[in-house]
């Protein structure tokens, strides 16, 4: 296990949510996988009784396609699915500190390291990690517990293991501590 110098170390799930699996209506490579790495996080904060938080985006942009309000898609996933004494903070944006309560929950547990992992990659999980840093916090993000899709710009495919590299690449160093589930846990 990565030990932070002080254990006020919380763990943030981003989006685990069922519109990113097979059948969900914007499925991303590897997010199955992926929510087997953050379930396996998600333990061993439970096991040490530390701080866990879930992130639940609910969109309400006008033409929006998943994270539907009131529907199954929106529901976090069963493999990280909550109990009953650890928040959900539902957001709106990438970002989830914006016009949430995360940044106070923290604040008031003194937490100062964060252990990040989610969806997209490339969207909420790169805008709340570079906030988080932003705030004052120091971040581990854990790679293969963050999923992505392939995406096109200037008629260019980009695969999604290009994209997953390119931000976690981009992260690593100066925003966030990236590192393997089992980099993490041994």
């Amino acid at each position: 296990m990565i030990e932070t110098e002080n254990m006020s170390n919380a763990l943030i799930i981003i989006d685990i949510q069922n519109d990113y699996f097979e059948n969900g209506a914007n499925p991303l490579k590897g997010s199955y996988e992926a929510s087997l790495n953050a379930a396996k996080v998600l333990e061993h904060f439970r096991e040490n009784h530390w701080p866990v938080i879930h992130i639940r985006h609910i969109s309400k942009r006008p033409g929006s396609t998943f994270f539907l309000p009131d529907t199954v898609g929106s529901e976090i996933h069963k493999h990280v699915f909550p109990l009953k004494d650890e928040k959900v903070v539902i957001k709106h944006y990438p970002n989830s500190f914006r016009d949430t309560e995360l940044l106070k929950l923290l604040q008031e547990r003194n937490v100062t390291n964060l252990t990040v992992c989610g969806m997209m990659t490339q969207m909420c999980v790169d805008a709340t990690v570079r906030a988080a840093k932003d705030f004052g916090f120091e971040v581990t993000l854990i790679a293969d517990a963050c999923a992505t899709k392939d995406l096109t710009i200037q008629n260019k495919s980009i695969t999604a293991e290009n994209v997953q590299n390119s931000f976690l690449a981009a992260l690593n160093y100066f925003y966030a501590k990236v590192v393997s589930t089992n980099e993490y846990l041994s």
